[in-house]
């Protein structure tokens, strides 16, 4: 089966995440997307990071109602701080009849020189990679996908944690089953 595996801290997830991923769906041949939670992205400071087993269930229940999008804790259980390229071979040794591809936005593109083991990331593994503004990406391997005209939101999950620390509103940025958990649940407010 082919796999779209679209990693992110997802802290927390919100529409815009999901609006890509459906956006990946309906313009490629894959038939699943996996939400991969990176416990600890070696490229992000992790002090306002919320605990992994939380944005997890914050994924999949912001997930859980379309089937062919799945969350995953893969990264949880390897070595941390975790790197696409150790991630890809674990799920190629565990997943052999699956082909899987990286969903990434052309921003991540344009920095994936500074990623582990780059040069063997692009060689060995499908990428999807999506259009933001002001990163485009010039020319691609046969290997790698490029989406223009991605539906993109001005939403951040940082933008979310601060209108949460200030009481405000995240109705419509975050799907209505993440709101009302974070709300119950008291994530963000500090």
């Amino acid at each position: 089966m082919k796999i779209g595996l679209y990693f992110g801290s997802f802290n927390p997830i919100h529409i815009g995440h999901l609006i890509i991923a459906s956006h990946v769906m309906n313009n490629t041949d894959l038939k699943k997307i996996w939400f991969i939670v990176s416990p600890q992205n070696p490229l992000k400071q992790s002090h306002s990071l919320l605990n992994e087993y939380d944005r997890l269930h914050l994924v999949r229940i912001a997930t859980e109602e379309n089937l062919a999008f799945t969350s995953s804790d893969v990264e949880f259980r390897l070595p941390r701080p975790s790197y696409t390229i150790d991630t890809m071979a674990y799920l190629r040794e565990k997943n052999r009849s699956d082909e899987f591809s990286v969903i990434m936005g052309s921003d991540s593109f344009q920095n994936i020189h500074k990623w582990k083991n780059a040069d063997k990331l692009l060689s060995q593994n499908n990428l999807v990679v999506y259009t933001r503004p002001g990163f485009e990406v010039e020319s691609a391997a046969p290997n790698i996908t490029v989406l223009a005209d991605a539906p993109l939101l001005q939403i951040s999950s940082t933008m979310i944690r601060n209108y949460i620390r200030q009481g405000k509103s995240i109705k419509y940025l975050v799907p209505d089953v993440v709101e009302k958990e974070i709300i119950h649940s008291g994530y963000y407010r500090k």
